[in-house]
């Protein structure tokens, strides 16, 4: 995004984020005012009224109704209005005008998946137009996750067997972080995501050309699902381990599954793997892997798999 960080805060890159700064900037103000009266008048009162020597007598208190109203009825007005503020942002973020463009939002262990209207799919990128209302709604495979982008300042739970909605319209051209707020698990501080603000015409142009890999050798496509399918969260290219096996030297090497048989990795066994991976679990990894069924079509599998068959 174009703007800037403030002091407080990041960036203000949607347009409920000025909503949610003046109620956020109000509470701020009025907390600090009352903090300095409240901790100046102590400082003043045990400066002023300290016992001056051991046979003083202070007098007890008296009751004075004047001050018990103001002092009752003073925060009252000042959380009546606090309160009216932060109910109409909570009405402004609640309702997605009519106009919205409507993006499906799927939360798994550890990702994010957007399908669009004309049945794009993306994972951990979602793409929208500047200027535009877009309405999020959302699911959860597993666990409860949390929608959360600080610059949008929207923040929503994603909940199993269940929808939520969040809306957000961008101001501006650029990029945005997205998170995961709610712990998920061990690759929660990995469940990160990008979100792409273009112009009108560019994320038109985006949706039109989304089948354009389906152009490039079968290798080089499955090398650019790899990446945006987010298959490097969880596994490695160059031998290292992860969360998943790494996919170096894998195609056509045995390996033995949690329940001790032994299996060679061959094209049928990634692509069950890709699509039931809870089926056959490598021994000493979890059966964490998203069920990425549906979420690819059989020449995107093909691509992968020749993809991995190069990893040497």
């Amino acid at each position: 995004m174009a703007g800037q960080d403030t002091f407080w805060l990041p960036r203000a890159g949607s347009t409920i984020a000025k909503e949610v700064d003046f109620g956020w900037n109000l509470v701020l103000t009025v907390s600090a005012i009352f903090f300095l009266i409240v901790v100046g008048a102590m400082i003043y009162l045990v400066v002023r009224y300290q016992r001056r020597n051991e046979n003083e007598v202070p007098h007890g208190p008296e009751h004075n109704t004047k001050l018990e109203v103001v002092w009752t009825g003073i925060p009252i007005a000042i959380v009546m209005v606090l309160f009216a503020v932060g109910f109409k942002t909570f009405l402004s973020m609640a309702v997605a005008p009519a106009e919205s463009l409507e993006v499906s939002v799927t939360a798994e262990r550890w990702l994010w998946t957007f399908t669009y209207p004309n049945g794009t799919v993306s994972v951990n990128e979602l793409r929208a137009p500047v200027n535009q209302p877009v309405k999020l709604v959302m699911s959860s495979k597993d666990v409860i996750h949390s929608f959360y982008v600080p610059d949008f300042r929207i923040k929503k739970d994603v909940v199993p067997n269940q929808y939520t909605t969040t809306w957000f319209e961008a101001t501006e051209a650029g990029e945005a972080t997205l998170m995961c707020a709610e712990y998920c698990g061990t690759g929660h501080s990995a469940m990160l995501g990008k979100i792409v603000i273009q112009q009108p015409k560019e994320f038109q142009d985006w949706l039109d050309s989304a089948g354009a890999d389906a152009k490039l050798p079968p290798a080089e496509a499955g090398a650019k699902l790899f990446v945006k399918m987010s298959c490097n969260t969880c596994h490695t290219t160059d031998g290292s381990p992860k969360t998943g096996p790494t996919f170096k030297g894998v195609f056509g090497r045995t390996e033995e599954m949690s329940d001790g048989q032994k299996l060679q990795v061959d094209e049928q066994y990634i692509r069950e793997s890709i699509e039931t991976p809870a089926a056959k679990v490598v021994k000493g990894y979890q059966p964490v892997m998203p069920v990425f069924k549906g979420l690819l079509n059989q020449k995107q599998i093909d691509a992968l798999i020749a993809y991995i068959k190069t990893l040497k």
